[in-house]
């Protein structure tokens, strides 16, 4: 099953940017699924792709994965609040991170009420604040200065 914007589906994160100028190289773009707030051992990277080169104009893609291991995402991190994370690179340099904030809980008010002490995983829906993601841009060294040779 594919990763969509329920608990065990991802309709697909979509990208797009301009581009003033032919872009040659590949841009490495990640969707990593963040599996606890208080350690980075938890995320999970979902799935990455090269894309390039890349024309002129207003690109476009959707980035579809399959859902995180929930046996790797510790019980108490399950349910509330979390973040899925595309990001991009140029020759490993990350440039952009783009964040969306995910709500994870129960899909009737009986569980939400009454939680399980462990989760039960097929009732849990996931809401995405897909209408204000968080964009953070990082400025890098985009073509790498090579040293002339001396005759």
């Amino acid at each position: 099953m594919r990763y969509r914007w329920i608990f065990a589906n991802l309709d697909g994160a979509a990208g797009s940017w301009q581009m003033l100028t032919l872009f040659s190289p590949d841009l490495e773009w990640k969707l990593t699924y963040v599996g606890s707030a208080t350690s980075d051992q938890y995320d999970q990277e979902l799935d990455s792709l090269l894309v390039g080169p890349i024309p002129v104009g207003v690109n476009k893609f959707v980035f579809e994965a399959d859902p995180p291991d929930t046996k790797r995402i510790p019980d108490a991190e399950i349910i509330g609040v979390t973040v899925i994370l595309l990001t991009c690179a140029y020759d490993g340099r990350e440039f952009v991170r783009v964040g969306y904030y995910v709500n994870n809980e129960y899909d009737s008010e009986e569980l939400v009420n009454d939680p399980p002490a462990k989760p039960i995983i097929e009732k849990i829906r996931r809401n995405v604040l897909a209408e204000k993601p968080r964009v953070t841009r990082f400025a890098i060294k985009w073509f790498a200065l090579v040293p002339l040779a001396r005759s």
